[in-house]
């Protein structure tokens, strides 16, 4: 892991940090429902809220009532709220951390991720419970029957957790630890090039070309992560007669291809394959950003660790010889991987000849690590000289936004049981035994409400949980914490009517006292009709 943490000069106050580490956000499986941003996100709440909780030296806790039986009997005439109507702004107000420019940020990037997995038990049959066959990450050749298991398996959101505290607790060693202070120029060169037809010069002057995309039968295999299809199998180098008749009506590559991109065999001729649009990117941006002796590279696309070792090898050797003086050993160098666009993996030309996903995935052919450090040491080489980069003059990306199919429907009119109101109990929090909840209990309550898509909430949140302080209810978390759960789905008695769960797994660090859980939401009566916005509250529970 590389950090570099931000201070603010004037007051020498610590604003936020950015750590690079490769691995895939792929703690939570394809069985997962929820929105997460996964074990990069968990990793970022963790960060900013130590972070926060550090600098006021105190935690989001209150003192401890005396007295949890007074408690008790106090919340049993706290009943929930019902439904009430309020504006588009109110649940930003809701929000546990307030959105005004004054928090601290920390950010987890994405490194040569290509072949990194946060499933770190391995990867075993789910008929048998035995390790997957290793050289084709299958069970009796069957893909489909081969997952990786996380540290908290089966729990995903335990393993996301857990990934996402590993991360989270090197950054803070880094940024408590951070002493080598940055200084020097602030630069960057940043240039678009056709990955479909560039021309590589390899050692000992032999020239080799980059091909146009095209995935392989490996890549339908799937992942460990995230199996694909049965039929497929990593390694697979031979494509079925079945395949191939599918394959080709879509489109069938041409004999350019066919030959460009041995050992891969062509499953899907993306490359060649224009309508009603490209299907992959031909023209790509490839950027490297200075920061005194810190080297950003910019990559649209997942390199594998050894791809990762050999561009940053070989862009630092660049710089140092060609520096002046400028770039040293003490120059790092890290990779900021699926930057400005997306292009799928990149394998080393040892990699692609094993054609496992990761190399049936690299789309421009086996040369495509050749070409992306021959570019990238162009950049570096006009970096360390101090020109400009050299920008073929007629390529940019093409802006198909005109273009974009739209396939999600917009959502239904939203409708209620007679005599309910958006906002109102359908379920209210259970008391538990003994009257008050624990650590690691979940109370839960679920609403009438409306189709989510009807407004994000952007910068906002769909559920809170308020703690009563004195006479006032204080929002404490939100749905941008880990412990809070928000479940939408339609209700089964009527394809316009839906439900929320809001559900609370109550955290080690939360205070005893009162409590209830909110909902926010946005309904529309019709198509066309304004959007109009509703809040309710469940009734009051302790924790003790």
């Amino acid at each position: 892991m590389t950090l570099l943490k931000f201070v603010d000069s004037a007051s020498g106050k610590s604003i936020g940090a950015f750590s690079w580490y490769a691995t895939h956000g792929t703690s939570m499986s394809r069985d997962n429902k929820l929105i997460s941003g996964d074990n990069k996100g968990a990793a970022a709440r963790f960060f900013e809220d130590w972070f926060t909780s550090t600098e006021a030296n105190s935690s989001r806790s209150v003192p401890t009532p005396s007295n949890i039986s007074k408690l008790i009997k106090k919340v049993r005439s706290i009943k929930a709220t019902g439904g009430k109507p309020c504006d588009n702004s109110t649940s930003r107000s809701f929000k546990a951390r307030k959105s005004d420019g004054s928090q601290f940020v920390g950010a987890f990037c994405q490194s040569n991720v290509g072949d990194i997995s946060p499933n770190v038990l391995g990867a075993f049959c789910t008929d048998s419970g035995k390790p997957c066959d290793f050289n084709h990450s299958s069970c009796h050749g069957d893909v489909t029957l081969c997952k990786g298991r996380g540290p908290g398996y089966p729990d995903d959101i335990l393993s996301t957790k857990i990934i996402g505290e590993r991360q989270f607790n090197k950054a803070v060693d880094l940024f408590m630890s951070a002493t080598k202070e940055l200084t020097g120029k602030v630069d960057y060169r940043h240039v678009y090039q056709n990955f479909s037809e560039i021309e590589v010069e390899l050692s000992g002057k032999t020239k080799v070309r980059t091909c146009p995309a095209a995935l392989g039968p490996g890549f339908a295999a799937g992942t460990t992560d995230g199996p694909g299809m049965f039929g497929f199998q990593q390694g697979d180098t031979e494509i079925n007669e079945l395949w191939k008749k599918v394959r080709d009506l879509l489109k069938e590559p041409s004999q350019f291809q066919v030959e460009c991109q041995k050992p891969k065999a062509v499953l899907l001729s993306s490359g060649e394959m224009f309508e009603p649009y490209a299907w992959t990117p031909e023209i790509l941006p490839i950027q490297i950003l200075r920061l005194g002796k810190l080297i950003i590279l910019s990559v649209p696309g997942e390199l594998t660790t050894m791809a990762g070792r050999r561009l940053r090898e070989a862009v630092k050797e660049t710089l140092v010889s060609n520096g002046g003086g400028e770039f040293d050993d003490e120059t790092h160098v890290v990779i900021a991987g699926l930057t400005n666009t997306y292009s799928q993996y990149v394998a080393t030309f040892e990699e692609y000849e094993q054609q496992r996903y990761e190399a049936a995935s690299t789309l421009y052919g086996p040369h495509t690590l050749s070409a992306y450090i021959q570019e990238f040491n162009h950049l570096a080489l006009a970096m360390a000289k101090g020109r400009g980069a050299l920008q073929p003059a007629d390529w940019s990306p093409p802006d198909l936004s005109s273009k974009v199919l739209r396939l999600l429907a917009d959502p239904f009119p939203d409708s209620l049981p007679r005599g309910k109101k958006f906002g109102d109990i359908k379920q209210d929090v259970s008391e538990p035994k003994g009257g008050s909840f624990k650590k690691g209990d979940k109370p839960s309550a679920t609403f009438w409400s409306a189709n989510a898509r009807n407004d994000l909430l952007t910068e906002g949140t769909f559920a809170a949980v308020e703690m009563l302080r004195g006479q006032r209810w204080i929002p404490v978390y939100d749905d941008d914490d880990f412990c809070l759960y928000f479940k939408w789905k339609s209700d089964n008695s009527s394809l316009y009517t839906s439900l929320a769960t809001i559900e609370w797994e109550v955290p080690e660090e939360a205070s005893s006292g009162v409590y209830r859980l909110r909902h926010f939401g946005s309904s529309k009566k019709a198509q066309h009709s304004p959007i109009e916005y509703f809040t309710g509250a469940s009734s009051a529970f302790t924790v003790s």
